[in-house]
């Protein structure tokens, strides 16, 4: 009999996996599973960010190209026009071959002081060079940034030497070190925001000049510009509303960013408009205390700084590592398998302290009760009704499995825990 019969869906059976006795030690299957999602993740990220970085690179490119356009006309105002110079000296020929002409022995006033002597610029034409020079240096810094991103972006993905686990290890520590010195967010919100602040400058400078020629020209070049300020100010905070609206920039991240902070000032901002002086003094001892411990943090990083550079960072330990790489599988794998392996894989973890670190991320654990409690109940189902009776009398065994049919998942880490020690 064929046996997808019964499963008209073609559903995929899974057995719940054994525990190993070593971390990995389960045939391959876990890092199999991690070494795939790990290039899905690292091939779809680098992809992302070297797409962004090279639409920069050109638009840097040609943004800078116009700017220059721009600057080649405003610079020359900050001098003195040599013509001025020579207009000067024609006027004063011109006057004395006149009287000669006419034979007359006046004397001509002569004005030894030419118009360059004098020159001063006005205040609007320094404005307007500051702003495009300011402009173009942010196009310049992006377009080098993002060029260096792409170096980073090789190095990131650069393939070492050794077997596979040394290769996993490596790759491994440089996602951690990636994460631990926000490359992402790097190249994916300061990166863009550098060129879009250069634009709005350069979109200020423009009206600056054009007011400078002819007021009206700015004002009919500017009404476009103030709406699509207002646009992408807008968007970026629609974010607020809908979190999962399309209109993402280097602004709306930094809104949400910083939200959770202005949050928790609230009432030290509606105190200090108040006037409240209770509140103004709570937090003004309150602030205090930070200072003080800010201080003396200060006071450690000479010799923190000093210890780093001499011995540099440590590397992770091979059981850190582990714990990384089940946490990247736990929190980012949809593949039923895959979190299968590394549910059971995650009962070879000795060190306490580490699975105990892993659970206080909220989505580790939350992913981790879930696909625990879903295991458990395949488990119990009677197609493995045997491997239950099999497994019943292992020790911590029991606790778990009676807390995943209670969907407990506190429970769930205690008989974890109570099985590891």
């Amino acid at each position: 009999m064929n046996p997808t019969a019964h499963n008209p869906l073609n559903a995929p059976i899974f057995d719940v996996p054994e525990p190993p006795h070593e971390f990995g030690q389960d045939g391959g299957k876990f890092y199999r599973c991690y070494d795939a999602l790990a290039e899905e993740i690292d091939e779809d990220m680098t992809q992302g960010l070297k797409e962004q970085l090279d639409g920069m690179l050109i638009f840097a490119g040609l943004f800078a190209g116009v700017n220059s356009a721009f600057l080649a006309l405003t610079i020359p105002l900050l001098s003195a026009d040599p013509a001025d110079d020579t207009n000067a000296l024609l006027a004063q020929n011109n006057a004395i071959l006149i009287q000669l002409l006419m034979g007359r022995n006046d004397t001509i006033p002569a004005n030894p002081v030419l118009p360059s002597t004098e020159f001063s610029p006005s205040q609007d034409i320094y404005t307007i060079n500051t702003l495009f020079s300011l402009s173009l240096s942010f196009a310049v810094i992006s377009s080098f940034l993002a060029m260096l991103g792409r170096q980073w972006l090789v190095y990131y993905r650069k393939r070492g030497g050794g077997g596979p686990d040394a290769r996993r290890w490596a790759q491994l520590k440089r996602y951690l070190g990636a994460e631990r010195w926000g490359l992402e967010p790097i190249l994916d919100d300061v990166l863009p925001s550098l060129l879009q602040i250069g634009l709005i400058i350069f979109c200020a400078s423009l009206l600056l000049y054009l007011r400078h020629l002819s007021p009206a020209i700015s004002l009919v070049v500017g009404i476009p510009m103030y709406l699509g300020l207002a646009f992408f100010i807008g968007s970026s905070f629609c974010i607020f509303w809908d979190k999962f609206c399309p209109f993402h920039s280097p602004l709306s991240h930094l809104a949400t960013r910083s939200l959770p902070w202005i949050m928790k000032s609230r009432p030290l901002i509606v105190a200090f408009l108040k006037q409240n002086t209770r509140w103004k003094y709570y937090y003004r001892n309150q602030v205090r205390e930070q200072v003080r411990e800010l201080k003396r943090q200060v006071c450690r990083l000479p010799r923190i700084w000093l210890r780093v550079l001499l011995n540099g960072r440590e590397e992770e330990r091979l059981e850190l590592l582990q714990a990384a790489a089940l946490h990247r599988t736990i929190c980012t794998s949809d593949d039923p398998i895959a979190l299968l392996t590394a549910v059971s894989n995650s009962l070879a973890i000795r060190d306490v302290a580490i699975f105990k670190q892993l659970m206080k991320d909220p989505t580790f654990e939350n992913r981790f009760c879930q696909v625990n409690s879903n295991s458990i109940n395949q488990f119990l189902c009677p197609p493995h009704a045997h491997r239950r009776r099999k497994n019943a009398s292992a020790p911590g065994q029991q606790t778990t499995i009676e807390a995943c049919r209670n969907f407990d998942p506190k429970i769930i880490a205690a008989g974890l825990f109570s099985q590891l020690d």
